[in-house]
């Protein structure tokens, strides 16, 4: 998961650093209303976007315990169009990778377990991992509608975008570090890791509301997932959330 965001941010950087020697028509008072005298197909208006930031699961049950900085990493590649009337308002729409990463304090979650409900299992009184967590990684198809202060220059001014995204479950994993008894003490070495790998228990699809806004090529972004995390009758009603930061350019 490192080496692909580092991938992403690499390419991301690439493009933002091309998107920066491009060359664009100023816009004055007369370009503005005669919109037919330039050519906005080419213009920089975040075909690629980075997101990382901070995820977490609201109205838990007190039998499972989140803790620590939860996270996302997304990478996502955008067409954008705009409106030919109302330039300042564009419809984008693409392709990407998201992920989730959901740390647990003093639990075990049984991807393995054959029962039809996932456990999540308080192990503070027992041998457990110092540090675990849930993993899903998933194909993502987001949607936004785009408005811009500045139709011809977007990257220099203010920007706000809603929509939704669609995903399918390529993977779920959980991953324990350092496994310790009930006082705290490494049982193998603090360097032992453990995982599993298995999403029978994750709907295998979901949806969620997205927003962001920001100013050049920073914004700040959220979601609100509408579908349920885990398969009906699997475990616990769980909408995810999540706030953080985009990187847009290109």
């Amino acid at each position: 998961m490192k080496r692909l965001f580092l991938l992403f941010l690499l390419i991301g950087l690439s493009f933002l650093a091309r998107s920066q020697d491009s060359t664009y028509i100023k816009s004055t008072p007369s370009s503005k209303k005669d919109w037919s005298k330039l050519d906005l197909s080419t213009r920089a208006n975040d075909h690629f976007m980075l997101q990382y930031g901070y995820d977490w699961w609201p109205n838990l049950p007190d039998s499972i315990n989140t803790s620590g900085f939860s996270r996302h990493f997304n990478g996502y590649v955008m067409l954008d169009k705009p409106f030919r009337a109302s330039p300042n308002f564009s419809v984008a729409f693409g392709v990407g990778i998201g992920s989730s990463n959901i740390f647990f304090s003093n639990t075990y979650i049984n991807l393995k377990s054959n029962t039809a409900t996932l456990p999540f299992t308080n192990v503070s009184a027992t041998n457990h991992f110092d540090k675990f967590k849930l993993t899903t990684l998933f194909f993502e198809v987001p949607l936004e509608l785009r408005w811009v202060s500045d139709p011809v220059q977007p990257d220099n001014g203010f920007k706000v975008a809603v929509g939704i995204k669609g995903g399918l479950v390529v993977s779920a994993y959980t991953k324990g570090k350092n496994f310790v008894d009930s006082t705290g003490r490494s049982i193998y070495t603090s360097r032992y890791i453990a995982k599993e790998l298995e999403k029978k228990f994750m709907n295998t699809s979901r949806w969620a509301f997205t927003a962001r806004i920001g100013f050049g090529h920073i914004s700040v972004d959220g979601s609100y997932q509408l579908s349920n995390f885990l398969k009906t009758g699997a475990g616990p009603v769980i909408h995810p959330c999540s706030i953080g930061l985009t990187l847009s350019g290109l």
